[in-house]
């Protein structure tokens, strides 16, 4: 029975990462940690207000854990950091690892980009993104649960390979739209064909998100926000957030991901300089099995 399990387990693991063909994590805290997917957003928050200090430079934290209580369910640990580098340059590096079932990648990126005046409002920030992924698979441990494999698998271990990304970021007084495409280099990853595990390849993945700040009177805000995501040969993919946010100390929201699942998220300015969020988020069907305690995502920015 636990066998069974397992199989059913990996099953479910390796098409949603595959079949699916959404292969980048997905992130409940997107607003605030943009240039993991955007270089343009690198430095892009210099001279903003944040408790009444202004922004020069940024590095966040975020760890997402998927399927909580499923063994070999997807978790993501991301690094971030941001500074201007003059007045119209901005600098950024990113670092993303991600695991799910026997794979593991890794992305190491440097991010550049640079800011366009449009009136004294409104800016236009374009980025670039040059970096390397690493791409493990360990195949022999698809025998375990039942997955056969094609030979072509063998050399699947590598080191790291290039890629290079780009992006525009618009930030006006009260709102933001962000284009972006972060890989656009195709690389070997494992692929199911049918219950076989075969080479397939990454496909780029393209994100357009905006959101705009209402203010409702006093010290309250209401912060509606949304990021699509479009990869070949599987269905667009939309979140949609909204958040009440305090006196600039306390933001509290909702998450909806069209036809796949539903959240909530508390931020909180734990200090001038320190942001700490939490976020929770629901499947609408259990695909994997009773044990799964949905999905957890800790947020931690230091504004320095």
């Amino acid at each position: 029975m636990k066998l069974l399990k397992n199989i059913i387990c990996a099953a479910i693991l390796l098409a949603g990462v595959s079949t699916m063909a959404q292969q980048d994590p997905n992130r409940s805290f997107y607003r605030y940690n943009m240039n993991l997917i955007n270089p343009a957003y690198a430095g892009a928050n210099t001279g903003t207000e944040v408790s009444n200090a202004k922004v020069a430079s940024e590095i966040g934290l975020n760890f997402r854990s998927q399927w909580l209580g499923v063994a070999g369910a997807p978790e993501t640990q991301s690094i971030f950091f941001g500074t201007p580098m003059g007045k119209n340059v901005g600098l950024g590096v990113s670092i993303i690892n991600d695991q799910t079932f026997i794979e593991n990648q890794t992305s190491l990126t440097i991010d550049f980009s640079y800011k366009l005046s449009i009136n004294d409002e409104t800016d236009l920030f374009l980025g670039i993104k040059a970096g390397a992924n690493s791409y493990n698979a360990n195949t022999v441990g698809l025998e375990t649960f039942g997955i056969g494999s094609d030979a072509s698998l063998t050399n699947l271990n590598g080191g790291f390979k290039p890629n290079v990304g780009a992006g525009a970021y618009l930030r006006g007084e009260d709102y933001f739209v962000s284009l972006s495409i972060p890989n656009i280099i195709s690389t070997e990853r494992l692929e199911e064909d049918n219950g076989i595990a075969t080479l397939g390849a990454s496909r780029s993945h393209a994100y357009l998100g905006f959101g705009y700040d209402f203010s409702l009177g006093g010290n309250l805000k209401f912060k509606p926000s949304a990021l699509a995501r479009y990869v070949e040969a599987a269905p667009l993919s939309l979140d949609i957030t909204a958040g009440f946010n305090f006196n600039e100390k306390i933001e509290l929201g909702t998450s909806y991901r069209i036809n796949e699942g539903f959240g909530g998220y508390a931020l909180f300015n734990i200090t001038p300089w320190a942001d700490l969020g939490y976020a929770y988020e629901a499947a609408f069907e259990n695909l994997v099995s009773s044990g799964d305690q949905g999905t957890h995502e800790i947020f931690m920015k230091l504004s320095l």
